[in-house]
């Protein structure tokens, strides 16, 4: 559990310096409590006390680096408009070792073509898993060096077969795979091939009070780099472990259940398999492993982990600059519209569908739509044009004809007078855009 801030000061040297930023040692032992402060901000600290206070000193969930990059856990909130999220959960493909060689090379050839491009965003799914359902240890490190050679994602390497992940993850312990999965039968075995490699270990166990018992038996044997499976079960129950453990581990700082959580998915229909993932995807999976591999059923669970990861005080915005669609001329038409991503890329789309080439300036109102940046005076003819005149749009355009949004009608005549350009209200919603081209002269 947790330490109070008067339990963290008891063991703090009292010189009430101010060299870690607060100016007394208890006002830090506060801080640190609070999750607020770092102890390596305390220069005279003892090797003691540091060893004492770590529990109060790391993040609530730990965080678990494997494979390329990725990263799990190291969250600090429940909500995030309490402060924000910060790792994104990992989207897993899973590769059947009991698959032809054939076979094999067409799903990973699959999984490494789901890449996409929405809003400005590029997404692609982080991992690969292998999964030994063919019972044949030589078999699963055969498709297990395969996979590995044939992509640079991440590595998931699933057995119950100590000896069969042994094999299997020593000529890759570079890649450094995230492995499991340990049970209570097998644990001892693999957190050892775990500490061994390097390597993280998923620890499974049905249920929470079988998974703190696995947990704190895998902690004794010296190693802590674990990622937490509860077991499979119906999504409901999945759901509220899943929440109970982000719960236990953040408000209450349970430290047995502070590490990320990974979850394999239950469906076989490709459909009912992506709203179970959404859900996991919302509350609270580090990371999840999937059956399909079909771009038409991952991108809608790639946009939505991507909305629910963004920063809610820092809008997804687009570059402030003058946008050519097709082949421009000094009579295209001049588009304006707002530098949020989803405001731009849906005005651009229809912009791309009248077969017109055009010009678009997405204005900066800090990433807020037309109106609510409009509401907040952000969007005033006055920024508007001189957007245009820092844009070099007097210089390019031969005409003088501007198109703002329906929605700011109210600024066209501020904006004539101004500008001395002639302002032509375009329809409220981007969808009219195609219908609202065929008229312009």
């Amino acid at each position: 559990m947790a330490l109070t801030g008067l339990e963290i000061y008891k063991q703090l040297p009292k010189k009430n310096c101010g060299e870690c930023g607060v100016p007394t040692c208890l006002a830090f032992a506060m801080a640190l409590a609070a999750g607020k402060a770092a102890l390596d901000t305390c220069p005279y600290v003892t090797d003691a006390a540091r060893e004492n206070l770590e529990s109060a000193s790391a993040p609530p969930i730990k965080a678990i680096k494997f494979g390329n990059g990725s990263v799990m856990g190291d969250e600090t909130v429940m909500y995030r408009h309490d402060k924000t999220f910060y790792h994104e959960t990992t989207i897993i493909v899973q590769v059947s070792d009991a698959l032809t060689d054939d076979q094999v090379s067409a799903k990973l050839a699959e999984i490494n073509g789901l890449e996409f491009d929405r809003v400005g965003l590029h997404y692609s799914v982080e991992g690969v898993a292998v999964v030994n359902e063919s019972g044949d240890a030589a078999r699963f490190a055969k498709v297990a060096a395969a996979v590995a050679a044939g992509t640079e994602k991440s590595l998931l390497l699933i057995s119950n077969n100590p000896e069969a992940l042994k094999a299997a993850v020593a000529p890759l312990a570079a890649r450094k795979p995230l492995i499991g999965e340990a049970n209570a039968d097998n644990y001892e075995a693999v957190v050892n091939i775990g500490k061994e490699n390097s390597v993280p270990v998923i620890l499974k166990a049905d249920g929470l009070d079988a998974l703190n018992d696995l947990v704190e038996k895998a902690v004794a044997l010296g190693y802590k780099e674990f990622v937490l499976d509860p077991g499979t079960k119906g999504t409901a129950q999945q759901l509220a472990d899943l929440t109970q453990l982000r719960r236990l581990s953040i408000k209450k700082k349970f430290r047995t259940f502070g590490y990320p959580v990974i979850v394999f998915t239950n469906h076989e229909n490709p459909l009912d398999e992506i709203m179970e993932a959404s859900v996991y995807v919302c509350k609270y999976a580090s990371a999840i492993v999937l059956k399909t591999s079909a771009k038409a059923h991952l991108l809608p669970l790639m946009a939505l982990k991507q909305n629910l990861y963004t920063d809610p005080q820092k809008p997804i915005q687009v570059e402030e600059k003058l946008y050519a669609i097709g082949e421009v001329t000094e009579d295209s038409p001049l588009y304006i519209t707002t530098n949020f991503s989803l405001t731009y890329y849906s005005v651009e789309g229809e912009v791309e569908s009248t077969k017109i080439p055009s010009y678009i300036i997405p204005v900066n109102t800090e990433g807020t739509s037309v109106l609510t940046a409009y509401a907040a005076g952000k969007y005033e003819p006055e920024l508007i044009w001189e957007t245009m005149q820092k844009l070099g749009v007097p210089d390019i355009l031969k005409h003088k004809n501007v198109i703002i949004p329906g929605y700011v009608a109210v600024v066209t005549a501020k904006l004539k007078e101004i500008s001395g350009w002639n302002v032509i209200v375009g329809p409220r919603e981007s969808s009219g855009i195609v219908a609202f081209a065929k008229t312009l002269k």
